[in-house]
């Protein structure tokens, strides 16, 4: 009986004490849920709608709950803000949450609206740029210079950085969108050029000799050069020119450049009055050259497509300031003679590169062949004012139209910054072919001048033919055409000083001379002279590639230098 007592008593107990716990646990776990719903219902009594980071600059610090320096954070960037609020030094800060962390944030620094991310209220212009009419298109509103002030009217975006990719601006009553880049916060760093390791001393030394603007006034900033992950351009481009007729032998082309090491084409998209198709951006700004195009818009895509499915790296190149067919289209544009007329220079007519519909039509048009056509690269051609003409212009010969004001080559430079980034916006790349006499000590007349073009373009491509220069040039005592190692390792020289001087120069790659010279004496280009170029430019670290130049497309030369093309340079 005694056990069976024990026993019961120890039974009660334990009942009692699991009871016991599991009150305890009861309480615990209601104290618990009660504690979170009332954390909950506390943060959301004091959680507002999301706002976002507001500034005039790109980041803007955050504090942590004990006021000390925590992070900074991108404009633009969502938070949900709090009701609760403190004073420290006259500025007021609210909490916030961001990444689900608290911070304190000066509350000028926050906004309901996303107009208002952005506080420019007026920046000024650091170098001449293009305003654009708007954001969908490449077409042009007006020209904003150097030091002018402008009204920040909104923006387009904001970048990963916290940077504007556009501002929407004002200035002098046109309302229009500038990339940001352009512009600066305060008149005194507009007033300012690049100096960076001394390049300004050195461009004074370059001078205007010939009349088409100062190297100082020109735009030295570094500019990024892109990469595309989905458009990987080649290390070293090995490529041959394919006409606008030619284009339709593609076949041929293409074995051609899978038994000979090439892999890339330069294609052309519009030669002066020969346009490669019926393209629809010719249809819209020159229906001349829309209507002698010399192949149907569908097999034209079908010949760059298998190009393409080849591995081929296909480059469109396009006649940029000479086009007769453009020029019969609107003759307002055209470089004009005293009398008003189109002004004829060897036999074409030129538009002047200071008209900016000019600039429409040509980037317009490069536009569509990346989008529609699938090319990887512009290259854009006759990007200069035609030479030997100084005299005329200075005689009042000839008319330029020059309604800005501009130097020849702040007109050129400030092309091909417009070209860039409407380009570098399908994901395309630009080059941008120059005379062989840009790399020379100065300004040429025709507004090219090396570094500022490197500065800005992804590819420059001088065309340094042998046949193109004088019989000595350079001091040489052979006729240089016949000694083109000699010519061509000369002129890499003064290529390669021009590169050095700027912090962000293009890559190089050379239009190479690969046809026979009727100059006398008359050299025939074979192999050896071909290969001799190409060893010249890589003798001086220009490893870029290279292009063959042959008007023709002659299937036939190619064949006979393709030794040239199967060597490895080193």
């Amino acid at each position: 009986m005694n056990k069976s007592r024990v026993k019961k008593g120890i039974k009660k107990k334990l009942k009692k004490l699991l009871i016991l716990f599991f009150i305890i646990f009861l309480i615990v776990l209601i104290f618990i849920i009660f504690n979170n719903i009332f954390n909950n219902q506390s943060d959301k009594d004091n959680e507002s709608s999301i706002s976002y980071i507001s500034s005039d600059s790109n980041e803007v610090t955050l504090y942590d709950l004990d006021h000390n320096k925590s992070t900074n954070v991108i404009r633009g960037s969502k938070v949900f803000v709090y009701k609760y609020k403190e004073k420290i030094d006259d500025i007021i800060y609210i909490k916030i949450k961001y990444n689900d962390k608290f911070y304190l944030i000066n509350e000028d620094y926050l906004t309901n609206d996303k107009n208002d991310i952005v506080k420019e209220k007026e920046m000024f212009v650091r170098t001449n740029t293009t305003v654009y009419k708007d954001l969908d298109s490449a077409k042009i509103l007006s020209l904003v210079k150097k030091n002018e002030k402008v009204e920040i009217l909104g923006y387009d975006k904001i970048n990963s950085d916290g940077s504007v990719n556009q501002y929407k601006i004002k200035c002098n009553n046109d309302e229009g969108y500038v990339y940001s880049k352009y512009l600066v916060k305060t008149e005194e760093e507009s007033n300012k050029l690049f100096d960076e390791n001394g390049i300004q001393e050195y461009m004074e030394k370059m001078g205007d000799t010939l009349g088409a603007g100062s190297a100082v006034e020109l735009d030295y900033y570094p500019y990024e050069k892109i990469k595309f992950k989905d458009n990987v351009m080649p290390e070293e481009v090995r490529a041959i020119y394919i006409n606008s007729g030619a284009i339709k032998n593609i076949d041929d082309y293409i074995d051609f450049a899978i038994n000979n090491n090439i892999n890339a084409f330069v294609i052309d998209i519009k030669d002066n009055t020969s346009p490669a198709y019926n393209s629809p951006v010719m249809e819209e700004y020159s229906p001349t050259n829309y209507n002698h195009a010399l192949n149907d818009y569908d097999d034209y895509k079908k010949y760059v497509k298998k190009a393409k499915e080849n591995g081929i790296y296909v480059i469109g190149r396009i006649t940029t300031f000479k086009d007769s067919y453009f020029v019969e289209d609107h003759k307002e544009v055209a470089i004009k003679n005293s009398n008003g007329e189109p002004f004829s220079h060897n036999g074409s007519y030129w538009p002047s590169a200071y008209n900016r519909e000019v600039w429409e039509f040509n980037v317009s048009l490069a536009i569509e062949a990346v989008k529609n056509i699938g090319f990887n690269e512009i290259q854009f051609d006759y990007v200069r004012f035609p030479d030997r003409t100084t005299n005329l212009e200075k005689s009042g010969t000839i008319n330029l139209d020059n309604r800005y004001n501009e130097e020849k080559s702040q007109a050129i430079q400030t092309f091909v910054m417009y070209a860039c980034d409407k380009i570098h916006e399908t994901g395309a790349y630009v080059s941008i072919d120059v005379f062989g006499e840009s790399a020379s000590n100065y300004v040429t007349a025709y507004g090219q001048f090396w570094p500022a073009i490197s500065n800005v373009a992804d590819v420059i491509s001088g065309m340094p033919y042998p046949d193109h220069f004088n019989a000595h040039e350079y001091g040489i005592n052979e006729i240089v055409w016949t000694v083109p190692y000699k010519l061509l390792n000369e002129w890499g020289k003064y290529v390669v000083d021009k590169q050095k001087i700027i912090s962000t120069p293009a890559i190089v790659r050379t239009w190479i001379q690969a046809y026979d010279t009727k100059k006398i004496p008359s050299v025939v280009y074979n192999s050896d002279k071909i290969s001799d170029q190409i060893q010249a430019l890589y003798d001086n670290g220009l490893t870029g590639g290279y292009m063959t130049w042959n008007s023709a497309s002659n299937l036939g030369k190619y064949k006979e230098i393709s030794y040239a093309f199967k060597k490895v340079y080193k």
